[in-house]
């Protein structure tokens, strides 16, 4: 049985941004700082990537943990990678993680300027690809085999991907706050929730709701 294709704690704001205006070097989330992920940094695993210490057990915690669960590599795009074209021609440039990464499996970056394959030192393996997102799915494919494929973002590949209808299951974490500026999810995709079961989970420590859309049978 073939893997699906996953998108897991994908933040946006209450007007449907999944990043701000701005981004950079220093400001991966643009103007929107860390306030998309503050939910995230109080579970075990947010925690954990971020140096800090939480023993959370709860709805955010259940949800961050399904993160990785029988997925077999990441496709993201070059926004979550770097946040511009120039910092990306950079081979220096490994990514806002450096050398020590939270990923557990192999990396697929979608970009128009490929550049060299590379292994961090914890092992992790970038490989960068010019595809389209049908085209991706099948390089990724050849590495998970049977494994689930994780989209990992930015907001720009999500919606490639949930425009090319390739999404089988999307986990959003609606957070209260309006950004007002910065790309937006949801543009180009009227009638998107038609093709998905739809189910809301409210957190109550943290204020945020979590929506999963499940694929519907075709």
């Amino acid at each position: 049985m073939t893997g699906q294709v996953r998108v897991h704690n994908f933040a946006i704001s209450l007007d449907g941004f999944g990043t701000g205006a701005e981004q950079s070097v220093d400001a991966p989330f643009g103007h929107a700082g860390g306030s998309l992920m503050e939910w995230f940094f109080g579970t075990r695993r947010g925690a954990a990537i971020h140096g800090l210490t939480s023993a959370a057990r709860g709805v955010d915690d259940a949800f961050a943990e399904a993160w990785d669960e029988g997925i077999g590599v990441e496709i993201m795009g070059r926004g979550k990678f770097a946040p511009t074209p120039e910092v990306l021609a950079d081979e220096s440039w490994r990514g806002w993680w450096g050398e020590q990464t939270p990923f557990t499996t192999p990396i697929i970056v979608l970009t128009h300027h490929p550049r060299p394959t590379f292994t961090t030192e914890d092992g992790v393996e970038f490989r960068f690809l010019d595809a389209s997102p049908a085209e991706a799915v099948a390089a990724a494919r050849e590495v998970a085999g049977d494994a689930d494929i994780r989209i990992g973002g930015g907001v720009a590949t999500v919606r490639e991907f949930l425009a090319a209808d390739l999404v089988d299951h999307l986990h959003l974490v609606e957070v209260p706050i309006v950004l007002g500026r910065g790309e937006r999810l949801w543009d180009g995709l009227e009638g998107v929730q038609e093709r998905f079961a739809i189910e809301s989970v409210v957190s109550p420590g943290a204020g945020v709701v979590h929506r999963v859309f499940t694929r519907l049978p075709r």
